[in-house]
C-alpha cells in the first residue's frame, strides 16, 4: 500500500502497524488546508491497507497539534468555495475515524487543541504525556466545533462536562482527561509513543476478524451518535465563519501575531 500524502501528514509503515505523524512542527502541527485535507484522505486509506492492523497517530515535534492556523481560518471566512470543501473534508475526517476498521490508538505528546483535541476525541484508546493538554477553544473566538469535542464528547464523559469544556474551551490536563474519561493512560513525555506503540503491537497480535469485529460494534454507537448531530454542526459551523465575534477576534489574533 502507498500513502499519496503531502508531508504534512507522514506515515510510516512498521509491520501490521502504520505511525501516522502530523508534520508542521514549526507551527505547532496547527491544521492549514494541506494538512486538513490530508487528515480526511488518511483514514480511508487506512482501511484499505490490507496489511495494517492497528494505526498510532501522533505530532511531529511539541505538540500534537495546535489547532486551526489562523490564517488559514481567516481565508475560510472570504472564500466559500474553501470553506465548503474544509466542511467536507470535515465531515470526511470524523466519519472516515470513526468507521476506520483498524483500531486508532493516540500517542498525545503535547497540546492537543481544536482539530486536535478532535483527533484524540475520535481515537479508539488514547495515551497522553502527563504535560499535555486537551482544550476545544472553537466557541472563544466565535466558531462551532463540528467535527470532534461537542459531538463525541458526551460519549466519553457526563453530558455536564462535556458541556462546560465545550463552552468555556478551558484547558483539560492529561490528569483530569484520564479522571473524566477521555484519556485510557497518562505516561512520562518521553513514553507516550512507546507506550502507545506497545499497545498497538499487542492488539496487532491478536486475531484480525475479531478485533475488526469487535471495534465495528463498539463503534456503532458512536457513528449513530455522530450521524445524528453532524449536518446541523456542519451547517452551524458553517453559519459561523461568517459571524461578526469571529471576525473580530481573528483580526485581533493576526495583528497579535505581527
Amino acid at each position: 500500500m502507498t500513502y499519496d500524502l503531502p508531508p504534512e501528514l507522514e506515515v510510516e509503515i512498521d509491520g501490521p502497524i502504520r505511525i501516522v505523524r502530523l508534520n508542521r512542527p514549526d507551527d505547532l502541527n496547527a491544521t492549514n488546508h494541506v494538512l486538513h485535507q490530508a487528515l480526511a484522505d488518511v483514514f480511508p486509506m487506512l482501511d484499505a491497507d490490507e496489511d495494517a492492523r492497528v494505526a498510532v497517530i501522533t505530532g511531529n515535534g511539541r505538540a500534537f497539534s495546535a489547532g486551526g492556523d489562523f490564517n488559514y481560518i481567516d481565508e475560510l471566512t472570504t472564500d466559500d468555495a474553501l470553506r465548503r470543501q474544509t466542511l467536507i473534508d470535515g465531515k470526511r475526517i470524523v466519519t472516515g475515524m470513526v468507521g476506520c476498521r483498524i483500531p486508532v490508538v493516540a500517542a498525545v505528546n503535547g497540546p492537543a487543541v481544536g482539530l486536535g483535541c478532535s483527533i484524540v476525541a475520535l481515537s479508539d484508546i488514547v495515551y497522553m504525556s502527563e504535560k499535555a493538554h486537551l482544550a476545544d477553544p472553537h466557541v472563544m473566538v466565535g466558531l462551532v466545533a463540528a467535527d470532534g469535542g461537542p459531538v463525541v464528547w458526551p460519549l466519553l464523559t457526563s453530558i455536564q462536562l462535556a458541556k462546560e469544556y465545550a463552552l468555556t474551551g478551558d484547558r483539560i490536563t492529561a490528569a483530569r482527561a484520564a479522571e473524566i474519561g477521555l484519556a485510557n493512560h497518562v505516561c512520562p513525555p518521553d513514553e507516550v509513543l512507546d507506550q502507545a506503540l506497545a499497545c498497538a503491537k499487542k492488539i496487532a497480535k491478536l486475531p484480525k476478524r475479531a478485533t475488526e469485529d469487535t471495534k465495528r460494534i463498539l463503534n456503532l454507537h458512536v457513528e449513530r451518535a455522530v450521524l445524528s448531530v453532524l449536518d446541523f454542526a456542519l451547517t452551524a459551523e458553517d453559519r459561523s465563519f461568517r459571524s461578526p465575534e469571529l471576525r473580530e477576534n481573528l483580526d485581533r489574533l493576526l495583528a497579535s501575531n505581527d
